[in-house]
């Protein structure tokens, strides 16, 4: 009867073993699977953000005539989080990307949208304190997203600044900065009339923060304007 015991005792001890091995290949796929998902959100962001179109400053005083910089620079940061603050109320009822693995499609669909409204807002910052980064398109769209996962505002006296925001340090930053987006979004995953509420007021939150950021920076490096564009050239 002991061995018999015994036996039993080693067939559970088998058993607890196997399932604990179970859990923890599963807990290993899901860790690379939401990886995955983080990866695929900020790779798809880097690949949008040189199509977003950016403002100049020229046509943004044409545009906002008689404001001054900082007058200037409110209307932007306002636009913006409007912009993000209706991303964060209706991404629940739509959802236009395709959800990568282990991350909710709207989810995914807000990260992106927000962060190319707040790109944009900051590459027209850059412009409106005459800070603009050095280089291409590409190569300027890459060092805003910099700024955007570092929430700061570029250092063009810095050139390694810049080619370092091509790099691996700046990917790393950029994903980190999806993982704590997403983190503080989830309300949205909540029955969208709550969801509405708490994703469009975070959002809006999140926006005017880092804009406040990237303008305390942005604002040591300024470079008055000249003269009115109807009186240049």
């Amino acid at each position: 009867m002991e061995a018999e015991h015994d036996d039993v005792d080693e067939a559970e001890r088998g058993r607890m073993a196997s399932l604990a091995t179970s859990l923890g290949r599963g807990v290993r796929r899901g860790g690379e699977r939401a990886r995955a998902g983080v990866y695929a959100v900020a790779d798809r962001i880097i690949v949008n953000a040189p199509r977003v179109p950016v403002r100049d400053l020229a046509t943004l005083r044409k545009q906002f005539p008689g404001l001054g910089p900082e007058e200037l620079a409110d209307r932007l940061v306002a636009g913006a989080a409007g912009g993000t603050a209706t991303v964060g109320a209706g991404v629940g009822a739509a959802a236009t990307l395709p959800a990568p693995p282990a991350m909710p499609t709207e989810l995914a669909t807000e990260i992106v949208c927000v962060a190319s409204i707040e790109f944009k807002l900051i590459a027209e910052l850059h412009e409106v304190y005459g800070v603009r980064a050095p280089g291409t398109v590409r190569r300027r769209a890459i060092g805003y997203l910099g700024c955007w996962a570092e929430e700061r505002g570029i250092d063009v006296a810095q050139p390694a600044s810049v080619n370092a925001a091509l790099g691996v340090q700046m990917r790393r930053e950029l994903r980190q900065q999806v993982v704590r987006r997403g983190f503080r979004n989830m309300p949205v995953l909540m029955p969208f009339m709550v969801g509405a509420t708490v994703g469009a007021a975070m959002n809006r939150r999140d926006t005017k923060r880092l804009a406040r950021k990237v303008r305390k920076d942005l604002r040591a490096k300024q470079v008055p304007w000249g003269l009115p564009p109807s009186l240049e050239g």
